[in-house]
């Protein structure tokens, strides 16, 4: 028998959210895992906040926003603001009820400004780190540590002199610019949409592009990262935030760190040595910093096969995270940006963690 259409909706709904949302819903564990990273950083996020005046958007509802916008690769605020109207999913995660009104994109962007900075990404970024530590899942002996560019919200037609002596740029919405005998570098230009960018490339016959860097360092147990640093683009950047990580994550003597042969460099070797860390890092064809005797060791062939987990990461949070071309302007935002990604990152792996040691646990009778 054919059903029939009916044209007059319900204006009532009696089933809540909850019921909504499927109980094995990976969403459902992570929520969990969320809503207690937050509770345990409350105190820290009531001090951002006037105790005074009109109540502004909960911050919690606000991470979760963010956590979403990672996970599903939202590319803008419009479009999360969008999706959290019809998306019975995303109300659920942030903690909207069915009825509640969703935020303006303007508001939403200028309350989560008071959030996307440094500070506050690494005390989440921590606290899922804690978590993890309290699992077992991160090792304290061994790491790898890497590098990736993060291109910058500017273009090159941004890209000008400092002292304004150039050729005169054209007025409107995407102009027509020759750059052709033009000498252009960062010690004479810079971009007037992000001046904090710099004009970079990795390799000799890549494209050069006003971007930023991004460090990771990351445990070889199961390639959970454990520190981020986000720093301008030049020449000695990798080495230096390397350090900067190792010096705050690496505590325990006798350490290995695998790193790529752009890190075989005698400046990082002879550090890593002094702080007593075994440097595991592949040797260039001629003139590798690192000595013979220890590339022979097992330990350093296990480091540099260890080491490719951590381009796992790299690889999630510029496809899935959205962080090939950051959105943002300026160093703190899109340090804050970073280390939000990377803690979106770990409590997936930790979920994937979780899930298969139940899988592989004896069954109890």
């Amino acid at each position: 028998m054919r059903g029939q259409e009916n044209p007059q909706p319900s204006m009532f709904s009696y089933v809540s959210l909850e019921h909504r949302v499927p109980v094995d819903h990976p969403l459902r564990r992570l929520r969990i895992l969320v809503d207690g990273i937050l509770a345990n950083m409350s105190t820290i996020l009531g001090e951002r906040y006037s105790h005074t005046g009109r109540p502004s958007i909960p911050p919690e509802h606000l991470l979760r926003a963010l956590l979403l916008q990672i996970l599903f690769t939202v590319r803008s605020e419009r479009l999360l603001m969008e999706q959290l109207e019809y998306n019975l999913l995303f109300r659920w995660f942030v903690g909207l009820d069915m009825d509640e009104a969703v935020w303006d994109r303007t508001v939403f962007s200028i309350n989560r400004d008071r959030l996307l900075c440094t500070d506050m990404g690494r005390e989440f970024f921590q606290r899922v780190l804690y978590l993890a530590e309290w699992k077992g899942f991160v090792s304290d002996e061994h790491f790898s540590v890497d590098g990736t560019l993060i291109e910058a919200w500017a273009s090159h037609k941004s890209f000008v002199r400092k002292d304004g002596d150039g050729p005169d740029r054209p007025a409107g919405r995407n102009p027509e610019v020759d750059f052709k005998g033009e000498k252009r570098s960062n010690a004479t230009h810079e971009s007037s949409t992000d001046p904090q960018s710099r004009l970079y490339k990795k390799g000799e016959f890549t494209e050069a592009k006003l971007r930023y860097m991004t460090h990771a360092l990351a445990e070889n147990r199961n390639g959970l990262s454990v520190d981020v640093e986000t720093t301008q683009a030049n020449g000695r950047a990798e080495w230096e935030a390397a350090e900067q990580m190792i010096a705050r994550s690496v505590r325990k003597p006798n350490a290995t760190v695998g790193a790529d042969k752009g890190y075989d460099v005698d400046s990082f070797v002879s550090a890593l040595k002094r702080r007593g860390i075994k440097a595991h890092v592949a040797r260039k064809t001629t003139g590798s910093a690192v000595d013979g005797r220890t590339a022979r060791g097992k330990g350093y062939a296990l480091s540099l096969r260890r080491r490719k987990m951590i381009e796992e990461a790299f690889g999630w949070i510029k496809t899935v995270g959205g962080l090939r071309k950051t959105r943002h302007k300026g160093l703190e935002k899109l340090s804050g940006q970073a280390l939000f990604t990377f803690a979106a990152y770990n409590p997936t792996r930790l979920l994937n963690l979780t899930r298969l040691l139940n899988l592989t646990r004896p069954a109890t009778v």
